[in-house]
């Protein structure tokens, strides 16, 4: 009896707090003058985010008549890939969604999404959900203010031309491995698409980075003297176990009454800490002796910040140089953002060229333009190829248009009012409101990008440039495409404004680079199961694509595996 008494004190008082909650949340959301929806659950709760998929019922609710299940359809992480722009275009650009915790703007203006990502004092990253980004230390996704400056400053110029051309070369020489390996499986193809693709660039990230180059074939070398796990192991266990982090602390990771896979973590975090110390000790070493060094991330990270330790300007927010943790933070932020989400890119766009051939056929005429015949990527110079491969880069713009990895951006008010302008009207947002920039509605609103808006289209990114005469028979068709530049706010896969991912250029030259290596040799197809026509095996491949989901913290493909490639040699 006095359990059923407890229980039910319990629950009278969770839903008492729900609902005085929602009422206060309520009115403070009506003063800001924009269409609401009000829901008992968060999506953005780290709670409600670990056990929604207990609760199936919820979504089911989002099929209620009249509009009472409007709220169902926002309840769980990455909403906005599966609902697209229709929300939006029953409620305008711009609402707000009312729970216990709080209230949540969803955003799909551009104006208004370029307003906020270019005030980054005003509106400011929600530090609860990048927490788990510092487990190596602080980092340039997670600081605010001078701090960010700071970091700016110090890591920003190291993603130069040099870092490109590095990046050039190693996905080159990976993505020619990878193709070759993938050609040997025959008609039977193969189904390991996106390992194989994180594989790719998880070599790229420690060539760039460290220096460390590895075979695609062979990617486990011989343990270094001290080390119980590779450096590729361990950065490769922490990047897939990163939402851990945000629940079990680092240091928890190594008690002897957790299960293995934890404590296996627990080892990865200390033997990648361990290559890092060793390595930021190998370069300030060379750094003192005035010598280049390895000419990697890590190296350009130790440089910047010395030179920084011995500046003379007072007024230099720079001069205080990185922590050790910082240059650890950033270089384990760094590869986290362009691991699986260039990996992703790449795998998913090798399966929409499956399933459109006509589109690959489009790729690989540029490919052999550009290229020539020459089948050695050794020479393939990056400067002078990289700039004529448009339609490589255009398939990477559509794939992140439709199935980018990042399909929101959080922020928020932070302790102060903030004011939003849409069309002639001011809105004042209160302080602590949650924003969710809502990227898969801007990238999927008709009025922005068409009817087809939803339609897998590359070609959309080019136009014939006014320069070249239409009759002038002297001139190809792919030198006369430029690039189309979206207006701002309406295409924001690497973000916008001050806080625009620093490895933009880094992701798109290794994008480029594999399509390149890949296509000028081979061509992709999906492979048929029996009875299944060559329009029936193209379908389930998008429906594979389509079926997609946020799995930790980036857009992937659920059942990856289902479907399998075949490479098979142009003739």
């Amino acid at each position: 009896m006095n359990f059923i008494f407890v229980l039910g004190s319990i629950i009278l008082a969770l839903s008492s707090w729900t609902f005085f909650s929602i009422l206060s949340n309520y009115n403070t959301a009506r003063k800001v003058a924009l269409p609401v929806i009000i829901s008992p659950v968060s999506p953005l709760n780290p709670l409600w985010i670990l056990t929604y998929r207990a609760f199936p019922f919820v979504l089911s609710l989002k099929h209620l008549p009249f509009g009472l299940g409007t709220w169902a359809r926002c309840t769980y992480m990455g909403w906005t890939f599966h609902d697209k722009h229709a929300l939006h275009d029953e409620l305008g650009p711009v609402f707000i969604v009312v729970t216990p915790s709080g209230n949540e703007v969803s955003v799909a203006d551009p104006q208004a999404t370029h307003t906020i990502l270019s005030r980054r004092k005003e509106f400011i990253k929600p530090a609860v959900m990048y927490e788990q980004l510092n487990v190596f230390g602080r980092n340039l996704n997670t600081v605010e203010g001078e701090d960010w400056q700071r970091q700016r400053r110090l890591t920003a110029p190291n993603f130069n031309e040099r870092t490109s051309s590095l990046v050039w070369k190693e996905a080159l020489r990976q993505a020619h491995d990878m193709a070759q390996l993938w050609a040997e499986q025959g008609a039977e193809g193969t189904r390991e698409t996106v390992a194989d693709t994180a594989t790719l660039a998880l070599h790229v990230l420690t060539s760039v980075g460290f220096g460390l180059s590895y075979s695609f074939h062979h990617g486990v070398r011989d343990l270094s003297d001290g080390h119980s796990m590779t450096y590729r192991d361990a950065l490769s266990l922490c990047l897939r176990n990163i939402i851990t982090f945000a629940i079990i602390p680092k240091k928890a990771l190594s008690l002897s009454f957790l299960p293995k896979k934890l404590r296996s973590l627990g080892v990865a975090t200390q033997e990648f800490q361990k290559y890092m110390e060793e390595m930021l000790a190998h370069e300030r070493k060379m750094a003192a002796k005035r010598e280049h060094g390895t000419g990697n991330l890590m190296g350009s990270l130790v440089r910047a910040s010395e030179e920084a330790k011995k500046s003379t300007d007072i007024n230099d927010s720079t001069r205080l140089g990185l922590s050790d943790d910082e240059i650890f933070g950033n270089i384990f932020a760094f590869n986290l953002a362009g691991h699986e989400t260039t990996a992703n890119t790449i795998a998913t766009s090798l399966v929409l060229l499956a399933a459109n051939p006509e589109c690959q056929d489009w790729l690989i005429e540029e490919v052999h333009h550009v290229l020539g015949n020459s089948g050695d990527s050794d020479d393939w110079k990056y400067d002078e190829s990289l700039p004529h491969l448009k339609r490589c880069l255009a398939v990477m713009y559509e794939t992140l248009r439709l199935y980018g990895s990042i399909v929101f951006i959080p922020k928020s008010t932070g302790f102060h009012s903030q004011s939003l302008t849409l069309g002639d009207k001011m809105h004042v947002l209160p302080p602590s409101t949650m924003i969710n920039i809502n990227v898969q509605a801007l990238h999927t609103d008709p009025h922005t990008w068409g009817p087809d808006a939803l339609d897998w289209r590359p070609s959309r990114w080019l136009k014939a440039s006014s320069e070249f005469s239409s009759n002038d028979n002297h001139t190809s068709p792919m030198a006369q495409e430029t690039f189309i530049e979206p207006e701002a706010g309406t295409f924001i896969p690497w973000a916008d404004g001050p806080r625009e991912c620093v490895g933009r250029k880094f992701s798109q030259v290794e994008f480029v680079a594999v399509l390149a290596s890949l296509f000028r040799q081979y061509r992709v197809r999906p492979v048929l199961k029996n009875g299944e026509g060559e329009a029936d095996g193209k379908r389930a491949l998008v429906r594979m694509v389509d079926d997609s989901a946020i799995s930790a913290i980036t857009l992937q493909m659920l059942e990856p595996r289902s479907r399998s490639l075949r490479c098979e040699r142009q003739n």
